[in-house]
């Protein structure tokens, strides 16, 4: 996913030690979660517009129906696609991915109910923000982020600015 051209940086969003994943516990960690996410989310889409995509999965033989929490969290997405999951021999475990996206002017801020229901691990298939050319991309999870961008300049440049949160792991994971 962009790793061949050194294009993607991940970043911690709370401090952690060896081998423990980090959630927050109250309110004031919140709060440094989300503005962790916004300050790189606000250095990739200031004064622009993004996209928010949503996804979630089910057996191809299911019915489309989005989760309600989902829908709740993201009430603006709508079904921008699907993307069937047959590779595996067994139908058993073939999966239909939906997809749902909305087009928003960036504001800081507005993602925080996702980007919270992402920190707690309660978005299945999380969310990824994206400018509409799908050349910056931000996709958060419990931990941290992975950022994607169009150049290794503009990766350094992130990482530089943010050196303090990347993970001591050797391969950065």
């Amino acid at each position: 996913m962009g790793t061949d051209d050194g294009v993607r940086e991940p970043l911690g969003a709370l401090p952690q030690p060896a081998g423990v994943e980090r959630h927050a516990e109250d309110e004031a960690e919140y709060a440094v979660l989300l503005d962790r996410y916004n300050t790189v989310l606000d250095e990739l889409f200031a004064g622009g517009e993004a996209y928010a995509v949503t996804s979630e999965w089910a057996a191809p033989s299911e019915p489309t129906d989005p989760s309600a929490h989902r829908a709740a969290l993201h009430p603006e997405g709508t079904l921008w696609t699907t993307l069937d999951d047959t590779d595996d021999p067994d139908p058993a475990f073939h999966i239909r991915w939906y997809f749902y996206a909305d087009r928003r002017p960036w504001q800081r801020g507005c993602l925080d109910p996702l980007l919270r229901a992402v920190t707690d691990d309660t978005l299945p298939g999380g969310v990824l923000v994206t400018d509409p050319g799908f050349t910056r991309i931000h996709h958060p999870y419990d931990g941290g982020a992975d950022v994607i961008l169009p150049t290794s300049g503009e990766r350094d440049r992130l990482r530089n600015r943010h050196s303090a949160r990347l993970s001591t792991h050797p391969s950065g994971y």
